[in-house]
């Protein structure tokens, strides 16, 4: 297997490990205090989270592989999956408040500076491959939804 391959299904089950350990804070809340909460109108049905933050998962995994494969010795390299362990670990965190501590607003300020470091991980993404950093943009678009749909419920409730 290529050095470019492995480093890429590396870089996806990280980030689906990641998914999946977040899933636990989760999962403690969706059947109980979640449906309790005032939602708005443009609330997703819960049945759709799960397929879709495996496909940005899997996604952000081939991204940071691309990235990686280009050599870890390389300081944009370095710099570049530096950002990105930074925004995975918000990420996890972000579930973890909303869910696990069920603190809406602490979620919020979470998932605002997550929005930041993703917009750095894309920008240094880009120094070291076009393609990797487009990758990153249906994640972008994703969580800024769930920043308006976490800021609905903020504010809803």
């Amino acid at each position: 297997m290529s050095k470019k391959l492995t480093r890429i299904l590396i870089a996806v089950v990280v980030c689906l490990v990641v998914g999946f350990l977040s899933g636990f804070a989760t999962q403690s809340s969706v059947d109980t205090w979640y449906p309790t909460l005032n939602k708005p109108s443009f609330n997703p049905p819960n049945w759709i989270f799960a397929p879709v933050w495996t496909i940005l998962y899997i996604i952000m995994g081939i991204s940071a592989g691309i990235v990686w494969a280009r050599g870890f010795y390389h300081l944009w390299v370095k710099t570049a999956l530096y950002h990105f362990g930074f925004q995975l670990l918000f990420n996890a965190m972000w579930s973890i408040v909303f869910f696990g501590f069920q603190k809406p607003f602490w979620a919020l300020l979470i998932i605002i500076t997550l929005v930041v470091l993703i917009l750095l991980t894309i920008k240094w993404f880009k120094v070291v491959n076009r393609v990797a950093a487009y990758l990153l943009i249906p994640y972008l678009l994703w969580v800024c939804f769930a920043t308006i749909l976490n800021f609905s419920i903020w504010q809803l409730n």
